[in-house]
């Protein structure tokens, strides 16, 4: 568990990386859909490339062969868990900073619970107790700031990402329900999926329809040559790296618990995007009350760590 824990944490450190450069985007005048969709595309070449490297080019082609029999299913659940999702948050970035994003993201917790409800699993009281823990730290985080953002900023950022937060874990659950065969899903190739870069190839590749029928729907114009390498990072760093060690925990799970603990440590995020915004876009230093948060956050998780080993 304490391992599932450390790889959930290290995925929430480079996931924060999101935040930060796509509202450093926004500030330049990036639009927001090619910091959504490119991110996308580069992570089906940067995906592609990689695993032909050091899996093969018969890897990859077995890769391809389960997107083209399971086509449906991969851009289903790819349009959910990875273009609604994110289309969400790079909207939500161009109306608030990082940290709004950021710390509203963390109602995945919360909501990863009731998707995992959806599909018939079951918690102890305690496990509710530890996510509302964590989500009343996340709460005084933006509590903390409320006073120097108005109300339309606010519900501009926050408004995606609660929406965003229910699409990303659902996603992420119906591959895992697949791999497994249940809840009636077609039965996916379960062994290539137990490689993390091979599951988030899949679900990239399930995304880009969608990301092509979202272009007619927004003014985006031609993406800028900084924007082209800011998003080239994101996808690297959030979308390879983060993703892929997200899922690896989230695949050594063997009960609800751990998976939601798993889900539990995306709250580390918000800890990672306040100190890189300091940092790099010399955001504010949080207040007291948002100290408080992040130590009633960091709380809730080692509360999940005792809970498995007591």
């Amino acid at each position: 568990m304490f391992r599932l824990m450390l790889l959930g944490l290290a995925a929430g450190m480079f996931f924060s990386s999101t935040f930060i450069i796509n509202r450093a985007m926004s500030l330049e005048g990036g639009h927001w859909y090619w910091s959504a969709a490119l991110r996308y595309a580069y992570m089906v070449l940067f995906l592609g490339t990689g695993i032909s490297v050091f899996k093969g080019t018969l890897y990859l082609s077995r890769v391809l062969d389960e997107f083209r029999r399971h086509w449906l299913f991969w851009i289903a659940s790819g349009s959910i868990g990875f273009g609604g999702f994110y289309a969400l948050i790079c909207f939500a970035a161009d109306h608030s900073p990082g940290w709004i994003v950021a710390t509203t993201w963390q109602m995945t917790i919360i909501a990863s619970l009731f998707v995992l409800m959806l599909f018939g699993k079951t918690f102890s009281k305690k496990i509710w107790l530890y996510s509302i823990v964590v989500f009343i730290g996340v709460f005084l985080v933006n509590i903390s700031q409320v006073k120097t953002e108005s109300i339309t900023t606010l519900l501009l950022g926050a408004s995606p990402v609660l929406l965003a937060a229910f699409l990303y874990p659902l996603g992420n659950q119906l591959v895992w329900e697949a791999k497994h065969g249940r809840a009636g899903l077609p039965r996916v190739d379960a062994e290539l999926l137990d490689n993390s870069f091979a599951k988030v190839l899949l679900l990239s590749l399930g995304s880009l329809p969608f990301w092509i029928l979202l272009f007619p729907c927004t003014d985006a114009t031609i993406p800028s040559h900084g924007q082209l390498v800011n998003v080239a990072l994101v996808a690297l760093f959030s979308g390879v790296i983060a993703t892929s060690l997200f899922l690896s925990a989230r695949n050594r799970a063997d009960n609800a618990s751990k998976l939601a603990a798993v889900d539990a440590t995306q709250s580390s995020e918000v800890i990672f995007a306040l100190a890189g915004e300091t940092l790099l876009l010399q955001a504010s230093l949080p207040n007291p009350m948002g100290i408080l948060g992040i130590l009633v956050t960091c709380a809730g998780l080692i509360a999940f760590v005792m809970h498995e080993h007591s």
